[in-house]
C-alpha cells in the first residue's frame, strides 16, 4: 500500500486514535471497545480498514484475534513524530494510555483475588508432574538466582538451595503477601519485590539464573519479558522457562487470566534465539488432562 492509502485510512479520528495506541500495544477488540468506549462492530469496522490499508496486521490464538500496527514504514514513523509534536494528539494519546493502565490495575485485582488458591489451581494444571523438582534438576549453583512472576513463592526455598542470595518478583501484592507467609521460617535470604516482568525492577546481569514458570503466557508481549531476563542475566548465566504448550482451553483466559493459548515450541525457541540466548535443551511432558508442557533451558551467550 502506498503512503496516499496510508493517509486515507488514518483520515477519520477514531482509526487515528486506534492506530497511535495499536503502535505500542498489541490489542484484541474487546480491549480497543473498553479503551475507545466504542461498539464492537465500529470497532471491527475500523480495524478492517486499518488492515486493508496495510496499517494493523492480526493475529489468531484460539477464539481471540490481536491486532497491532505494522511497524517498519513511512507512515508510522510520521503519526509517531505527530503524536510527540501535536498537542492534541499528545494529550488524547495520554488519555488512552491511563486507560490502558487502568485495565492493567483491573489485571493485577484479578490475580490478587487468585492468590490464595493459587497453589492448587497450578496443581491442577501440571497434576502428577513435580515441575518444581525438573526445575530444580537443571538448575546450577550460583550466587544469585532469580524466580520472574513468583506468585506465592513455591519456587523460591528450592532455588535457595542452588544460591545463597534469591530474588522473587510478581505484579500482585496479594501473590507476594503468600509468599512472605510461606517463606516466614525459611526466608531469610530471600528478597522479594513488586513488578512487571516486562520491566523487572533488577540491574543488568544482576542474577546468574532465572526462572519464569508459567508466566510468559500472562503477558500481551511475551517476547518482552524475554528480553528483560537477558538484561539481568550475568553473561554464562541460564534462564529456564516453563510453558504451556499450544493448547485450546479457552476458559483458562477467564478463569486463570492466560492472554496466549500456550506456544508452540519453534516460536518460543525463536524467542530465546533472538534474545541473545543459546538454546541448551528442551524437555516436554504431557499431563492427565493431556495438556503439554515444555521447560525450555537456555543460556546467555558470553
Amino acid at each position: 500500500m502506498g503512503l496516499l492509502s496510508h493517509i486515507k485510512a488514518l483520515s477519520d479520528e477514531t482509526r487515528l486514535q486506534m492506530y497511535s495506541v495499536l503502535l505500542s500495544h498489541e490489542l484484541n477488540v474487546n480491549d480497543i471497545v473498553d479503551i475507545l468506549g466504542i461498539s464492537q462492530p465500529r470497532a471491527s469496522r475500523h480495524l478492517k480498514i486499518l488492515a486493508d490499508a496495510g496499517l494493523v496486521s492480526s493475529r489468531r490464538d484460539g477464539l481471540w484475534v490481536f491486532y497491532r500496527a505494522v511497524n517498519g514504514h513511512k507512515s508510522a514513523e510520521m503519526l509517531k513524530e505527530l503524536v510527540l509534536t501535536d498537542t492534541e494528539l499528545s494529550a488524547e494519546l495520554r488519555r488512552l494510555e491511563e486507560k490502558i493502565a487502568e485495565k492493567a490495575r483491573e489485571k493485577t485485582l484479578f490475580y490478587d483475588s487468585l492468590a490464595p488458591r493459587w497453589d492448587m489451581l497450578k496443581e491442577g494444571i501440571f497434576g502428577t508432574i513435580n515441575i518444581a523438582h525438573e526445575i530444580a534438576a537443571r538448575a546450577h549453583s550460583c550466587d544469585i538466582a532469580a524466580d520472574f512472576g513468583c506468585g506465592t513463592g513455591e519456587l523460591l526455598p528450592i532455588l535457595a538451595e542452588k544460591a545463597p542470595h534469591v530474588i522473587g518478583i510478581d505484579r500482585s501484592p496479594k501473590m507476594l503477601e503468600e509468599a512472605r507467609r510461606r517463606l516466614k521460617e525459611n526466608g531469610r535470604h530471600i528478597e522479594l519485590r513488586i513488578g512487571e516482568i516486562e520491566h523487572l525492577p533488577m540491574r543488568d546481569g544482576e542474577t546468574e539464573l532465572a526462572v519464569m514458570n508459567m508466566v510468559l503466557h500472562h503477558l500481551s508481549e511475551p517476547q518482552k519479558g524475554i528480553r528483560e531476563a537477558w538484561r539481568t542475566i550475568k553473561p554464562g548465566g541460564r534462564c529456564i522457562i516453563v510453558e504451556l504448550n499450544k493448547h485450546h482451553r479457552e476458559e483458562f483466559r477467564t478463569t486463570l487470566g492466560h492472554r496466549w493459548l500456550g506456544f508452540p515450541r519453534k516460536l518460543m525457541e525463536e524467542w530465546l534465539v533472538g534474545a541473545g540466548f543459546n538454546m541448551k535443551d528442551v524437555a516436554q511432558f504431557k499431563t492427565r488432562s493431556g495438556l503439554g508442557i515444555s521447560i525450555f533451558v537456555s543460556e546467555k551467550t558470553s
